[in-house]
């Protein structure tokens, strides 16, 4: 029995420190980026990042940097970073109704987060292994969200319309798909680079808005995140 109880006492440390990283990261890295909307972050602290993040990469959960998840299929994910989220999430202006596409959120963090603000949530991800854990983690949380694996451009895979779409990663084009399944009135979040600004150093936080077939742009903040290949510019060949 003593080493139960040693073991009892090491995962109640653990869950403390884990819990007052959570806090830190809420109140140096989160407040600190001009997220100022209780809600949102209390969502935040209310979630806890580190059962969306598999492996070694638990202890670092907290981190102020991007995290790159490698899946058991080789392929990788990059979080973003906790500041450029909750800053987007707060962006976003998320309803209590509000149908939500998830896009590219790895093992479910952000469709969680959404997930307390929002009606119901899509977590879209194309790695089939990422998919699973976020359907399983979800499901364990008793969040109204399911995982759905597939083309992150949305063409195929999943069903309906959304009032929002959050898309976790840079793009440079290709969103036509996605647009298309906005409702009217619908929002698309995501950082979108220049054209002339390969390295991404230049990026943006964009909210687009539908209104009947029109779509409006409106620039949020500066912001980096890693290139989602769907949406990465085609090369120009010239003959």
């Amino acid at each position: 029995m003593p080493m139960l109880t040693n073991m009892t006492a090491s995962t109640s440390a653990t869950s403390m420190t884990l819990a007052s990283q959570r806090q830190t990261m809420v109140d140096c890295q989160i407040r600190t980026f001009d997220v100022t909307d209780q809600i949102v972050l209390d969502r935040f602290l209310a979630t806890p990042r580190e059962s969306y993040v598999p492996g070694k990469l638990t202890l670092m959960a907290y981190s102020d940097a991007p995290l790159d998840i490698v899946s058991v299929e080789g392929e990788v994910r990059s979080l973003l970073s906790p500041m450029v989220l909750a800053r987007m999430v707060q962006g976003a202006g998320v309803k209590a109704d509000d149908r939500i596409l998830d896009v590219a959120g790895g093992a479910g963090y952000t469709a969680a987060i959404l997930a307390g603000l929002g009606k119901s949530v899509v977590a879209l991800e194309s790695i089939s292994s990422l998919s699973a854990l976020a359907g399983h983690q979800l499901a364990l949380a008793g969040l109204n969200a399911t995982a759905v694996c597939g083309p992150l451009d949305g063409r195929s895979g999943i069903d309906g319309i959304f009032d929002l779409i959050f898309v976790n990663g840079a793009v440079e084009e290709g969103l036509e798909p996605l647009f298309a399944r906005l409702a009217p009135g619908g929002r698309l979040l995501a950082v979108q680079r220049s054209p002339g600004d390969p390295s991404g150093n230049a990026a943006k936080v964009v909210r687009f808005e539908k209104s009947g077939d029109d779509l409006s742009r409106r620039v949020l903040f500066d912001a980096s995140a890693a290139l989602l290949s769907p949406f990465a510019r085609r090369p120009i060949f010239i003959f």
